[in-house]
């Protein structure tokens, strides 16, 4: 696949995952994939693969979606002024692909005080006993200790 051409991968996404991460929607809360997943494990982008947020930084928020403190590299997210819905907030989108994933907060607990609020839809979660299966090896390391 070229970069950036992901239209067969978008082709295959179900209809709440398109509309999430090209048309900007946002998922029911607590009514979601993930929003609940204790298991250790990466959550990488639905429509280029690329690892975005590990379960390491994940913590639960109350508010219905899966919530970090902090995306693994910071280069992969592109914050974004977003004013619709009658409010200023900062959309975060995967840099990779453009996807829509959600928007960040700044009442997030320590040490960032950051909360990436994201959308379950789009996001794959690869669990860490499959990361070397799946071809995120090279992760493995950061649940090493854990």
């Amino acid at each position: 696949m070229k970069k950036n051409d992901f239209s067969q991968v978008k082709k295959e996404l179900t209809t709440r995952q398109f509309e999430v991460t090209q048309n900007n929607s946002t998922e029911p809360p607590f009514k979601n994939e993930y929003w609940n997943e204790t298991r250790d494990g990466l959550y990488v982008d639905i429509v280029s693969g690329k690892p975005l947020f590990s379960s390491l930084e994940k913590f639960d928020a109350g508010c219905g979606w899966p919530s970090f403190t902090k995306p693994i590299q910071e280069e992969e997210v592109i914050e974004k002024t977003d004013k619709s819905h009658f409010m200023t907030r900062t959309e975060v989108r995967s840099k990779e692909a453009d996807s829509h994933l959600g928007h960040v907060f700044t009442d997030g607990p320590d040490p960032t005080g950051l909360r990436y609020c994201i959308n379950s839809a789009a996001l794959r979660f690869i669990p860490k006993e499959s990361l070397e299966e799946e071809g995120y090896g090279e992760f493995t390391k950061l649940f090493v200790a854990k």
